[in-house]
């Protein structure tokens, strides 16, 4: 039941790059690299209990940012690694699926709510669970499941009481029409989404649980008053009605993602994937680009379970671009020469 590793933690870079440079050039994560705006905070978002109504504008403000049908199919969180176990027991203890591979906390909350849990590759087999969980754009490798084929699973899944989970984390720079933040009226089904990542504010911990309204009362009342500080209110009342701020982001996410993708297959290193906030990496080299990069203070997201496959986030600024671009030529003059001997 212990979290397992992720990306995002410098200690855990040390410890395996203890020589490296610093400071790190974090790649590791999905965080957009280029924040919302910080600002000054008003001094009672910190000395004072937040207020229901603050909270009431940050869930209208979502609902519409988001697609919901109305303030009552929004739940804030503080963070939606809080979301996990209790949306996944809202389901009696049974049989739950993961479409994997893919963000393993999903399977690690569904067990801690009792269910007994599978990872499957085949869409279709998750109408065979209670509980099915897909993660849409996926993380790492960027898949998406239409809008057509999770309405048709939800509906398949509520006629028998079950429930069909959709983590949208990274819809904020996907394909928005496949979203189904607007279909939760009809039941079976949560959408989850985050404001870390998008806005680039992951220690505001703020995230949304989208629902019908029955189970969205449901998930609020567990929560109780007072979930969402007052700084996290702030934030996501600010960010999420920046329309402007939001889609000149996007725009930016993409050309990064782009320029990313040249600079890799400039040095041998094939893109396979992923979003405008993160590429995916499956190939032969990984392993040894991984190594290569993280002693030159460049970290990736590496998978112990699947050796071939990296995620690589976007720099955040021309100095982290020549660092990465300075590791790469390093690695392709000598490190690559060495992964090639070392392989039989």
């Amino acid at each position: 039941m212990a979290a397992v590793d992720h990306g995002g933690s410098l200690g855990r870079a040390r410890a395996l790059f203890p020589f490296a440079p610093e400071p790190f050039v974090d790649l590791s994560t999905g965080i957009n690299p280029h924040s919302y705006p910080v600002f000054q905070l008003p001094a009672t978002a910190l000395t004072r209990l937040p207020e229901a109504a603050r909270l009431a504008e940050l869930t209208g403000i979502a609902a519409v940012a988001y697609g919901a049908p109305s303030v009552a199919h929004v739940v804030a969180a503080p963070g939606t690694q809080i979301l996990l176990p209790r949306v996944a027991a809202m389901v009696k203890p049974g049989r739950a699926a993961v479409l994997g591979p893919t963000y393993a906390e999903h399977a690690r909350a569904a067990r801690l709510a009792g269910h007994g849990v599978a990872e499957v590759a085949d869409f279709d087999a998750l109408a065979d669970f209670d509980l099915a969980i897909v993660v849409n754009p996926n993380n790492p490798d960027g898949r998406i499941v239409s809008r057509e084929r999770l309405l048709d699973l939800a509906g398949r899944l509520r006629a028998k009481g079950g429930l069909l989970v959709v983590d949208e984390a990274f819809m904020d720079v996907g394909p928005r029409t496949e979203s189904l933040a607007g279909d939760v009226a009809a039941g079976g089904m949560v959408v989850l989404r985050s404001f870390g990542k998008f806005f680039g504010l992951a220690g505001v911990r703020l995230g949304f649980a989208l629902a019908d309204t029955a189970t969205a009362a449901r998930l609020a009342g567990d929560f109780g008053p007072w979930a969402v500080s007052g700084p996290a209110l702030e934030y996501g009342v600010a960010a999420l009605a920046d329309h402007d701020w939001q889609e000149a982001m996007r725009e930016r996410l993409v050309g990064e993602a782009m320029l990313l993708d040249a600079m890799l297959s400039r040095f041998g290193v094939p893109v396979a994937g992923g979003t405008p906030l993160f590429r995916f990496i499956d190939s032969a080299v990984a392993s040894g680009l991984f190594r290569a990069l993280g002693e030159r203070g460049i970290l990736l997201r590496h998978f112990a379970e699947r050796p071939s496959v990296l995620r690589a986030g976007l720099p955040g600024g021309e100095d982290e671009w020549q660092r990465l671009e300075a590791a790469l030529a390093g690695w392709a003059r000598t490190g690559r020469d060495q992964d090639e001997e070392a392989r039989p």
